[in-house]
């Protein structure tokens, strides 16, 4: 947006400033009127202050550019000034940059399409002359009247280095690390390959309308890109296979699997434009070229589409807009719109994917309220939901709904009995989620959902050595699966094979690098390790990445163990609070309060997050009463709030269904001590240690103080290591 000067107008030689148009890290732009050659030109004035620290790679800038003479550049004039204040004097182009026009929401594939190839074009002329840009994102990216694509600010642009010899140090702000290269951030070198990337991650905004992990800045947003695939980037459901394909060749991780070159991207770009018309010479330039290859029926559709959002334009906004493009979009494919829903169910964790999914399997059933295989594809999105820091108790309903559904529709369908399974077992009725599981894949014995419901819930039904041969037949199946790993690691770490577990947590964070789950569940089994510096170390990486609910937790769970309990307080805080605040997960409220509780004047606070905990998990104990984990927590939290009689019961009922559960030992342990019933807790405590609770846990928790003093606490826990 421009803005207007503090004064009127400002002299500079022969040049009046007229209007600041932005503002860089290199200087402020102005639109100026050059009175010898009676034209409108634009100046960027260099900040006095870094000509003084680096005065020729700033003006190695103009000097680039100027030796460009392709006409996708903006041309450079001359430079003016001296030592001390120099100002570059370019040619004015009248438009919006692409940052300004990517405000409107997402653009057409095609025009997307065109404004890639422009840029490549452009560029490979730049690259065989040996240089690089080195900054390029919608903000240089410049539309002038014509549609045309001018390439402003070639801030860092310089010479490649054959020899490797210079590393780049980047600007640390987000406009800048959102389109930058991983290898640069990991002290590499610039390279036409790094160019390639930050124009496919520019391409992916267009498209999507969002960039790549626009929910994190800084060093967060680095880590994101340096330790995530592109693989795994959400796209609208309209949205070409053959494009989605380019944009990850484009920003694959490794630069050996990036496109080589700006020309391969600009013939990859034709060929998407219009495969049959490629003419033998298209790898030799031609921005004109690649816009005539538009179809005429696609150029008038997306005319009167874009008439029809000016017309509108004061009803039609954001939302609806969108509902009704998604309803009429004469280009949209339910083929890719099932794949889409599907890919992104692959990654549920992460909150944008399942948004996805959830538009991806609407947006099929208001075409075809019949599509079954949709109706299953939404289920799992909503039962995905409930397990996130989204969840809500609606979600499986609407679930268990979609899934019925589905099954109604084609009683032959695999998907929809594993869909119907995963919401059982999400309502904690594990027979009928194995047998739905198994139905499924008999009728396809390759299914992944199948295959992950079916592990799932065999662990948590402690049939530990099914559940092992499951996984171990389905990674044969999918060998680079994430998810078959983090579960392998849980069924592991329920068995107190904490090395196993934490190998598989490894393997699954090598696999995917931003699955934030498996960060979560490796801090966990450090913890349990006694490795509280790695736990901490892995849970900041993770929350890096993508903060959670769950990762605050885990956190504030080492800080407590570590004696932090300030610092643990702060981290259980962050996850009842929103975003991650739900109204189904009780151990978020329960952890809160046992660190309140040793912090002097949160006495009462400490009571009323027990008292939320309670509230959250009465009406689940209702529902499933024979659940030993939820009777064994009840018993805890009354026994803190001194509600002894409900608090025995329920202790003594967890122990009773599951007792060699050593989870479930150790708060029996806790709950007799709290309740005074020393006798009783030192016997759960020998059962703890017995079942392979570990000590230096034991000795952290600060409710056994009094307990670790009595003579026997020693042999209770000798005896039990025996």
């Amino acid at each position: 947006m421009e803005r207007d000067l503090q004064v009127d107008e400002q002299e500079l030689g022969h040049y009046r400033l007229k209007r600041l148009l932005g503002e860089g890290g290199f200087g402020q732009v102005y639109e100026a009127w050059d009175s010898k050659l009676q034209r409108t030109i634009a100046i960027k004035r260099l900040k006095p202050q870094l000509l003084s620290s680096r005065p020729e790679n700033l003006l190695d800038e103009a000097r680039l550019a100027a030796s460009l003479r392709h006409p996708g550049f903006v041309r450079i004039f001359s430079i003016e000034g001296d030592a001390a204040h120099q100002s570059i004097i370019m040619e004015f182009v009248d438009g919006c940059t692409l940052r300004e026009a990517g405000k409107r929401g997402p653009m057409s594939q095609d025009k997307v399409l065109d404004i890639v190839a422009q840029v490549a074009d452009a560029m490979r002329e730049a690259h065989a002359a040996q240089l690089i840009h080195g900054d390029i994102k919608p903000a240089n990216l410049m539309l002038d009247a014509s549609g045309k694509v001018r390439i402003m600010d070639f801030g860092l642009a310089r010479k490649i280095d054959p020899q490797a010899t210079e590393s780049i140090a980047f600007d640390q702000t987000e406009g800048t690390i959102a389109y930058l290269a991983p290898e640069l951030m990991m002290g590499s070198t610039l390279s036409p390959q790094s160019d390639v990337y930050a124009l496919g991650v520019v391409m992916y905004e267009l498209l999507t309308g969002t960039r790549p992990f626009s929910h994190l800045s800084g060093l967060a947003l680095a880590a994101a890109h340096i330790q995530s695939s592109s693989d795994l980037w959400p796209f609208p459901a309209q949205t070409a296979p053959g494009v989605i394909a380019l944009v990850r060749a484009m920003t694959a991780r490794k630069v050996e699997d990036r496109l080589a070159s700006m020309q391969a991207v600009q013939d990859a770009v034709l060929r998407q434009l219009n495969p049959a018309s490629i003419p033998a010479e298209a790898g030799k330039g031609g921005r004109e070229r690649a816009a005539t290859l538009f179809g005429k029926k696609k150029v008038q559709i997306a005319m009167v589409l874009a008439a029809l959002a000016i017309g509108v334009g004061g009803v039609l906004r954001s939302g609806v807009l969108n509902d009704w493009y998604q309803r009429n979009d004469p280009f949209f494919s339910e083929a890719t719109a099932m794949q889409t829903g599907l890919t992104a169910l692959r990654t549920f964790e992460r909150p944008e994917s399942l948004d996805l999914a959830v538009r991806s399997f609407s947006a099929i059933l208001e075409r075809d309220p019949n599509h079954a295989a949709a109706a299953a594809g939404l289920s799992f999105a909503y039962s995905f939901k409930q397990t996130s820091d989204q969840r809500d108790a609606a979600w499986l309903k609407r679930a268990d709904a979609s899934a019925q559904l589905a099954i109604k529709l084609n009683s032959q369908l695999a998907l929809g009995y594993a869909a119907q399974a995963t919401v059982r077992a999400g309502q904690r009725r594990l027979p009928e989620a194995l047998s739905l599981a198994d139905h499924a894949l008999r009728l396809d014995p390759l299914n992944w959902f199948g295959l992950i419901t079916k592990s799932n819930a065999l662990t948590r039904s402690r049939r530990y050595g099914e559940a092992e041969r499951t996984l171990r037949d389905a990674i044969k199946i999918y060998p680079a699966d994430h998810v078959l790993q983090d579960l392998l690691g849980t069924l592991y770490f329920e068995q107190g094979q904490l090395k196993a577990a934490e190998e598989a947590f490894r393997r699954s964070i090598k696999l995917q690098p931003d699955t934030v789950t498996s960060y979560g569940n490796l801090s966990l089994a450090l913890q349990r390790q006694n490795r509280m510096d790695e736990s901490l170390q892995v849970l900041q990486q993770g929350l890096q990445v993508r903060p959670t609910g769950t990762l605050y937790t885990n956190l504030g769970n080492a800080l407590f163990n570590r004696g932090d309990y300030v610092g643990a307080a702060e981290a259980f805080e962050r996850a009842v609070a929103p975003p991650f605040a739900t109204t189904s997960d009780y151990l978020r409220w329960a952890n809160l309060g046992d660190t309140l509780r040793w912090i002097p004047g949160r006495e009462e606070d400490s009571r009323k997050a027990y008292r939320q905990a309670i509230g959250i998990l009465k009406p689940m104990l209702s529902d499933a009463p024979g659940d030993a984990t939820f009777q064994s927590r009840m018993g805890l939290y009354g026994a803190r709030l001194g509600e002894r009689a409900a608090a025995l019961e329920h202790t003594r009922r967890a122990v009773e269904m599951r007792p060699e559960d050593p989870n479930l030992r150790f708060r029996a342990l806790m709950a007799y001590e709290l309740l005074g019933e020393r006798e009783r807790a030192l016997a759960e405590l020998a059962a703890a240690r017995q079942r392979g609770y570990p000590i230096h846990l034991i000795n952290a928790e600060p409710d056994l103080i009094a307990l670790r003093r009595d003579p026997r606490y020693f042999d209770s826990t000798t005896e039990s290591d025996k």
